[in-house]
């Protein structure tokens, strides 16, 4: 009897491959997209394309059909409302940056998709990402990065359980994007040349204020530009609109180039300095997984990505408690920045990761 997997398919070239190459190695193979998007308006859902919208729908249903599997559609609204969308409200106006793809993934396309799975009697499920998930020595499971070093996607799922791993599938990791791109065009597959998604699925225009108020239905208010001795410098737009280590769209005069040091929002006031002042070598983290070991006893050195770009830095991880540890860095660090993740390298595998405090 066939092992069954359910594929993630957002529309795109990676999970329609991810399909095909799974049904290759003799799955019996079901396709799934996720409905998130909350506005349930045909015009709507057109206009917010990406991973939610009816062209990712109709693009991944007819992938399934050239491949000759089954096709669904799954309502996963609530769930990424309240693991995602509020998530990501809640941190910009705590005065944190938030990384909504990394909750996306353990809440949603890893926690609902797989218990879902399970009741239509799923043995695993799969997705297209650029990873490579690997049982270690330790018997752990643990992710290991992807053929594509442009193109891995380990730090966006370092907070995947160990049971998440053992039950996941992800083929496209031990392929370079061009050779996805290929595979993709020899079997006729419409999804060839689509562009990768690049912005956050649920705020398509990048205005991520303009999002938070309409969510929140009140405009979050205006306050102070201040130096580090809490000299007023301006008027901010608020706090939504910044970021650690931002530079661009400030509208002070300073006569020289200034950045975003720090985020106050009990006072309602943005912190602006020098850009030596973003530089930081060490940050704390909590809402710690740990994936290649089982926990962090005392100090051990790593590599440390703060974003998902970042190309990683050599380190000393340190447990300062049963959630939380300190993280020192060779050379400092431009922007640590609080409500993103720092995860942590052993070589090619991921350790495991936080969220910066």
């Amino acid at each position: 009897m066939k092992e069954k997997v359910v594929v993630g398919m957002s529309g795109g070239v990676d999970s329609s491959v991810a399909a095909w190459l799974l049904k290759e190695q003799g799955y019996e193979v079901i396709g799934v997209t996720m409905q998130i998007w909350q506005d349930d308006t045909e015009e709507a859902q057109q206009e917010n394309g990406g991973c939610c919208g009816l062209s990712a729908v109709e693009d991944a249903r007819r992938v399934a059909w050239q491949l000759g599997i089954p096709y669904y559609v799954m309502n996963f609204k609530e769930d990424f409302r309240l693991h995602v969308m509020d998530y990501f409200v809640r941190e910009y106006l705590a005065g944190r940056t938030p990384n909504p793809c990394i909750a996306c993934n353990r809440y949603v396309k890893w926690e609902s998709l797989l218990k879902r799975s399970r009741e239509i009697g799923a043995d695993y499920i799969a997705t297209g990402h650029y990873a490579r998930i690997e049982r270690l020595e330790n018997g752990r499971f643990s992710l290991r990065m992807s053929a594509t070093a442009g193109k891995d996607q380990t730090y966006a799922l370092y907070s995947l359980t160990q049971e998440q791993l053992a039950c996941t599938r992800m083929p496209v990791g031990a392929y370079t994007k061009e050779k996805i791109r290929a595979m993709a065009d020899s079997l006729g597959l419409l999804t060839a040349q689509k562009p990768d998604s690049q912005e956050i699925c649920f705020v398509p225009d990048g205005d991520y204020a303009s999002f938070i108020d309409r969510t929140t239905g009140a405009k979050i208010p205006e306050g102070d530009f201040v130096n580090a001795a809490g000299e007023i410098l301006g008027r901010h737009k608020g706090i939504t609109h910044y970021t650690i280590g931002q530079r661009k769209g400030l509208g002070l005069s300073m006569g020289r180039r200034v950045v975003v040091t720090e985020i106050r929002p009990r006072t309602n006031q943005v912190v602006i300095g020098e850009n030596e002042d973003v530089f930081s070598s060490v940050l704390e983290a909590d809402r710690l997984n740990f994936m290649a070991i089982p926990h962090l006893d005392g100090e051990r050195p790593a590599m440390a990505k703060i974003r998902y770009n970042h190309k990683g830095a050599p380190c000393v991880i340190k447990k300062t408690g049963p959630d939380r540890v300190r993280v020192e860095f060779e050379k400092p660090q431009r922007a640590v920045t609080p409500g993103q993740a720092v995860v942590f390298y052993d070589g090619e595998y991921v350790l495991g990761g936080g969220t910066i405090l």
